[in-house]
């Protein structure tokens, strides 16, 4: 078969323009994966430009292969944040036991990456932007599809008319609203809350990360320097709470009425929390459909299969799945045999980790009294060396070679 790296501008693609929604992670992937393959390309993102800094990702398995395909591997590779050790404390701060990452996660030490999410961003911008078009501080307000086409309006007032749309938009992807329904149709809930937020590094924490547990709630700091350290307030919820998103301040309040009492640096949080001004406050969830494209349009990354940061794979997810949507594209005679490709040899793979949200960091937040006591027992008998091998689901597919149809 042809390799993959070799068909630049192939004849399958016929020139053909792709409006892509979202410039974070599976946006500027999937860009340039189909500039390669000759697809005339456009990104619109509601952010005036990339976004940085940013929460810790991973990088893992097969989607370290697509990574190096593109050429940015060293450049992650010199922004991995090397997180050496995961510490554990009970209700009253006592220390339960402190542990290499990648023994909890399922990493692989030398061989997986951690880095900010704005340098993965970024990586990715860098390696497309001078290729194809990116419209910034704008979206996508209304789809219009019919026999040759998608005629798209733009909230800032433009009119555009593109051979297919790639809705790359996350979690509550506008893309994914307007083409297949309200995202209550597709929303899976996991039973927790969080909020996320920087503070000032006064804890000493260098590369580490220290986690405090009661049923029900914990408490994370996380520190990839000497620097800001990123905290998380995570706890159980049996109803979301939708209500709370219409104000921050109503999360402020629910995540402080949620702590109170709490012991170890949690007062200091809560008081840092009130002053965030980069605060996020999500719901901890998935996105299953049972289809991932109608007519023109097509989904990728977490707007069509957020497996939840419990898994640890929305990134990998994203970076797997715009390889495969674009070289099922260009492989393919039409747009709807491409998609049919793309679900048929990408499903099973998200499915997999999808379903990786019961293992792994999903057991590290307990919400009753004697699951965090058996989460300590296992922690305690946990060795100090990380795993030969990482899951089998983050490497489950091994990226085909696509052959272009002229």
């Amino acid at each position: 078969m042809t390799r993959v790296d070799t068909l630049v501008n192939g004849p399958a693609a016929r020139g053909r323009t792709v409006l892509i929604s979202g410039a974070s992670i599976a946006g500027p992937a999937l860009a340039y994966w189909l500039n390669r393959y000759g697809f005339v390309v456009t990104v619109v993102e509601k952010a005036g430009t990339v976004r940085d800094g940013g929460y810790p990702i991973d990088v893992r398995g097969t989607a370290l292969d697509v990574v190096r395909r593109m050429g940015i591997l060293p450049r992650l590779r010199d922004a991995h944040i090397d997180l050496r050790r995961l510490t554990f404390l009970d209700e009253d701060g006592s220390e339960v036991a402190s542990v290499d990452p990648h023994a909890v996660t399922g990493g692989v030490a030398g061989r997986d990456l951690e880095v900010r999410r704005g340098a993965l961003a970024g990586a990715l911008h860098e390696a497309v932007r001078d290729d194809v078009e990116f419209l910034f501080d704008d979206s996508i307000d209304t789809l219009d599809q019919h026999r040759h086409g998608v005629d798209v309006t733009f909230r800032g007032g433009g009119r555009r008319t593109f051979d297919l749309v790639a809705g790359a938009d996350g979690l509550h992807s506008h893309t994914r609203r307007l083409q297949f329904g309200p995202e209550e149709l597709f929303h899976r809930y996991l039973g927790y809350c969080f909020a996320g937020f920087t503070l000032r590094n006064t804890f000493g924490l260098v590369r580490e990360t220290v986690m405090w547990n009661a049923p029900g709630r914990a408490a994370v700091l996380y520190a990839v320097g000497d620097g800001d350290v990123h905290g998380f307030l995570n706890f159980a919820c049996p109803e979301p709470p939708f209500d709370a998103f219409r104000d921050p301040e109503a999360q402020r309040d629910l995540v402080a009425e949620v702590f109170r009492g709490a012991g170890w640096e949690v007062p200091g949080m809560l008081a840092a929390l009130r002053d965030a001004d980069d605060l996020f406050f999500d719901l901890v969830s998935q996105i299953r459909m049972p289809r991932w494209s109608s007519g023109r349009v097509a989904l990728v990354g977490d707007a069509a299969y957020a497996p939840s940061f419990l898994t640890g794979q929305g990134s990998s997810l994203a970076l797997v799945g715009a390889y495969m949507l674009a070289g099922s594209l260009a492989a393919e005679r039409d747009h709807d045999a491409g998609f049919d490709a793309y679900e048929r040899d990408t499903r099973a793979f998200v499915t997999l980790n999808q379903d990786q949200v019961g293992q792994g960091e999903a057991a590290l937040f307990p919400a009753t009294a004697r699951a965090l006591e058996q989460r300590n027992t296992m922690l305690r008998g946990l060795g100090s060396m990380p795993p030969a091998e990482g899951r089998p689901a983050h490497e489950a597919l091994v990226l085909p070679e696509f052959t272009l149809r002229g």
